[in-house]
């Protein structure tokens, strides 16, 4: 098969509730929303990744915004199989003969079941994969922190990524630990879409909400370089006259807290179950964050002050696990806990 190698394409794909991401050649090839736009009379995709979010909330009658994952897991078939095939397009976007092979890793969450992992699988071989792997989330995430993984040594990564927060102790190439929750990005913009609607009753969409979560979002209520108030337009919900509301990073922290403090439970109930041998490596090394959730101002402080171990966040936790499938990706024989 020597001679067909360049017919074969090997992408490495971190299929996220938030964010989709391609490795290809060890370059990040494509880095997009996980959004697709459907015109429901023809039931084609009209636009896809960023074009498809910037409609998000915007849509007319016959035009439909599908985020074809929900909590990591794929919620719509048909959208996933589309917004794969069409990212996959964007690596080349020039026509081709016939289109190659692909060989693919993809990650899974840590907590899937046999259906949901299917579904993956089924939906990337749709989508032309010859040879598709899969790696379950908090594994890449460690592999693109730079951990080594196949040590004898208790390595702790926690992912809160768009849908899931994935949480797991790593020994020797496998998972000992995890702990999988179902609350993440996402339901932090809900909270605030919630809170903003309560306390100041405006009524705000998810992108706005996502865009508050980014400039002041929080994790603790003082923080040492405090942000500036963002402005939120919007109307008021008893006049449905517009009005103009500053939001503070004190009153974010403070509507985020529930969610917070489920993360650290979730942590707290991981670190139970992990073997004291593992647990003492994991003292002296610290927790790694990951994922876009590690971006939240003051997370990585608030989590140390309340568990007693030094949490430390990845550099560019964002693509963290997409590194790390990339890596994965290259050495497919040597890793053992790919799933095949």
């Amino acid at each position: 098969m020597g001679l067909f190698s360049f017919l074969t394409q090997e992408i490495a794909i971190d299929l996220g509730t938030a964010n989709t991401i391609i490795i290809h050649n060890d370059k990040i090839v494509v880095d997009e929303p996980s959004i697709v736009a459907i015109d429901l009379k023809t039931e084609k995709m009209v636009a896809i990744g960023e074009k498809a979010r910037q409609m998000q909330g915007k849509t007319h009658a016959n035009l439909k915004t599908i985020r074809p994952l929900r909590d990591g897991v794929i919620a719509d078939f048909n959208a996933a199989e589309q917004m794969i095939r069409g990212m996959i397009k964007m690596i080349n976007p020039k026509p081709r003969m016939f289109s190659p092979a692909l060989k693919m890793v993809i990650c899974i969450p840590s907590g899937s079941t046999e259906v949901e992992i299917r579904a993956v699988r089924d939906s990337s071989e749709h989508a032309g994969g010859r040879e598709v792997y899969m790696i379950y989330e908090p594994l890449a995430a460690a592999i693109g922190i730079g951990l080594d993984v196949e040590a004898p040594e208790g390595n702790m990564v926690v992912d809160i990524g768009g849908g899931t927060t994935e949480i797991a102790v790593i020994s020797l190439g496998g998972i000992v630990t995890n702990k999988s929750i179902r609350i993440a990005g996402d339901d932090l913009t809900a909270d605030i879409m919630e809170y903003m609607r309560h306390q100041h009753n405006i009524k705000i969409g998810e992108r706005t909400a996502e865009e508050i979560k980014i400039h002041v979002g929080s994790a603790l209520s003082q923080l040492k370089e405090p942000p500036a108030d963002y402005v939120v337009q919007g109307p008021n919900q008893m006049t449905a006259l517009p009005i103009e509301v500053p939001v503070s990073y004190q009153e974010i922290a403070h509507c985020l807290e529930k969610s917070i403090s489920k993360i650290e439970t979730a942590v707290l109930s991981a670190l139970e179950q992990t073997p004291p041998e593992l647990y003492a490596d994991i003292v002296v090394k610290g927790i790694w964050l990951a994922g876009g959730g590690a971006l939240l101002k003051g997370l990585d402080k608030r989590l140390t002050d309340k568990i007693g171990i030094p949490f430390h966040i990845a550099e560019d936790p964002l693509r963290a696990v997409v590194r790390g499938t990339g890596i994965a990706l290259k050495n497919v024989d040597n890793f053992s806990f790919l799933i095949r």
